[in-house]
């Protein structure tokens, strides 16, 4: 028994250093910076003045929000809000107060405090009632129901509604709903942006780079992991998915890989990690008023000639989903029955049928074999933007529509959709979250800047703002229906089809986790370590 005792001995000694190895080994490294090719050259670095993931991605690791959506939790809901900046929260019972208890003790990167009054001055902006204004207020909408905001003290907020509005918080939680400092001008916001979050802004050179370094001061202890973030800005697609598989990048931009090019990828880097989700981003056209199309006969046409899974076939190999306004399920929580689908406008499954309905539609409006239609179709020169305009295009030739593209950069696309200087424009309606007020409020309600092709229904206002209020779920779901069902079939601005696509990132990269239904919410990079 003696000779058991030192042999037992050992073999524990084997199995602790095994596991001390192992937890080594998985432990995050410190140091190095991530590499990540840009698609594009956004207007600015002010999250709260854009409407594109060009922004949020690389900027939103800067700022911290009141609360987010727990990166660890692939599908974005009510039930996965975590704090932030915030502590914790409490509803007043009537459902019109929503108060945070803030952290104590976090800093600005330029070293003033964090305070309640930062707070209430982001939102004094977001509602245009501070001296200072947002060049753009990309989503004024959200804030419709929102009355004021109060510091209480130092370390606590109050949100103070006109009405009940359960998903509010919802709101906080995305990545466009930074917390602004008081001390510093919306103007240098754009140039220089002071946040608080794990990284600190360094420079943005247009068409080139978007970089940032480590922020050591940062309130949560021993992250970020990464020295910084690198954002080459390269808009050529081939050019910029050859220098990823040269190892010349260690991430593509997010959510950038379509379905043919992950192909190549796998084939010519094998050792990629690749992941497919959906976006809760869908190519729609937008159609103004403007005659000819202030013809509720001809929009319907467009709508019937659409052939949603020609889009999913060609542009993503089968990879993608047919939806209305709300992102279909399982990944979407409000997607609407497919039975319910298949009644609207274009959504039949019998194309011919469709096509031949639009066509004599366009011969009731004087248009056929002999009298074409020729239109502009406005889209941002990207090609998630270009390739299913080009699509489209062809398909309206089936109903005597003569379509050309018109391309707009990057800085100047959200001004001209605001401006509504287009009679049709191929765009991207990508959600912020997976929820009706964020989508119906800030796309389709009268009041919104955002709705772009100015469709205005008091009657279905007041139904959004029922469901807002709606506290059932399930009763708040068929109230979601009934008004995607009518915005379909008002032909307000028709859903090509929900895309999905790949995100790629080298096998030393580690803590990426990806949203499933928003591609908004998840860029803080604060845990995303080098293995190398």
């Amino acid at each position: 028994m003696k000779h058991l005792k030192p042999t037992i001995g050992a073999a524990a000694l084997v199995v602790m250093l095994a596991a001390v190895a192992a937890s080594a080994a998985s432990a995050p490294k410190p140091g190095g910076i991530l590499r990540v090719y840009h698609r594009d050259s956004p207007a600015n670095m002010s999250i709260l003045e854009e409407g594109t993931i060009s922004v949020v991605a690389p900027i939103m690791g800067v700022f911290n929000n009141l609360v987010v959506f727990d990166p660890n939790i692939p599908q974005n809901s009510l039930k996965s809000i975590v704090p932030d900046l915030a502590e914790s929260w409490t509803w007043s019972e009537d459902g019109t107060e929503l108060t945070f208890k803030l952290r104590t003790g976090v800093k600005w990167h330029d070293g003033q405090p964090f305070t309640a009054a930062d707070v209430k001055c982001t939102f004094d902006l977001l509602q245009g009632k501070a001296k200072e204004k947002l060049r753009v207020n990309a989503r004024e909408a959200w804030w419709l129901n929102l009355k004021e905001v109060t510091a209480d003290n130092q370390a606590q907020a109050t949100f103070h509604l006109k009405r009940p509005q359960p998903a509010f918080i919802e709101l906080l939680a995305s990545g466009f709903t930074p917390i602004y400092p008081c001390h510093v001008s919306p103007a240098e916001m754009r140039r220089h942006p002071i946040r608080t979050g794990p990284f600190r802004f360094v420079e943005f050179k247009r068409n080139e780079l978007i970089k940032t370094e480590r922020n050591p001061d940062y309130w949560k202890p021993g992250i970020p992991h990464l020295d910084g973030v690198e954002w080459t800005i390269i808009p050529d697609r081939s050019t910029a998915m050859l220098a990823f598989v040269a190892g010349k990048f260690d991430m593509t931009f997010p959510y950038e890989v379509t379905i043919p090019m992950l192909k190549d990828v796998k084939k010519q880097m094998p050792q990629a990690v690749c992941e497919v989700t959906p976006l809760n981003v869908a190519p729609n056209l937008l159609i103004t008023r403007k005659p000819p199309f202030d013809n509720m006969d001809l929009r319907r046409a467009v709508a019937l000639t659409i052939d949603h899974k020609a889009f999913i076939d060609i542009l993503g190999e089968g990879q993608g989903d047919i939806g209305t306004a709300m992102l279909p399920g399982p990944e979407g929580v409000w997607g609407m029955p497919k039975d319910m689908m298949q009644k609207l406008p274009g959504y039949g499954p019998d194309i011919a049928k469709n096509r031949e309905q639009a066509r004599a539609l366009m011969q009731k409006a004087g248009y056929g074999p002999d009298k074409h239609l020729a239109v502009k179709i406005a889209a941002r020169n990207l090609a998630i933007y270009r390739d299913p305009a080009a699509i489209l295009a062809d398909q309206l030739k089936q109903i005597w529509i003569d379509a050309e593209l018109s391309l707009t950069e990057t800085a100047s696309w959200l001004p001209q959709l605001m401006r509504g200087d287009f009679v049709m424009a191929q765009s991207l309606v990508g959600s912020g979250l997976d929820d009706p007020d964020q989508n119906f409020y800030e796309n389709y309600v009268c009041a919104s800047n955002r709705n772009y092709t100015h469709y205005c229904n008091p009657e279905l206002d007041k139904l959004i703002d029922r469901q807002s209020m709606e506290t059932d779920q399930q009763k708040r779901r068929q109230l979601v229906w009934q008004i995607d069902s009518k915005l379909q079939e008002d032909i307000v601005r028709p859903i090509l089809y929900h895309m999905r696509a790949a995100t790629c990132w080298r096998p030393e990269v580690k803590g990426i986790k990806l949203q499933v239904n928003s591609i908004y919410n998840n860029w803080r990079m604060e845990e995303v370590w080098l293995d190398r």
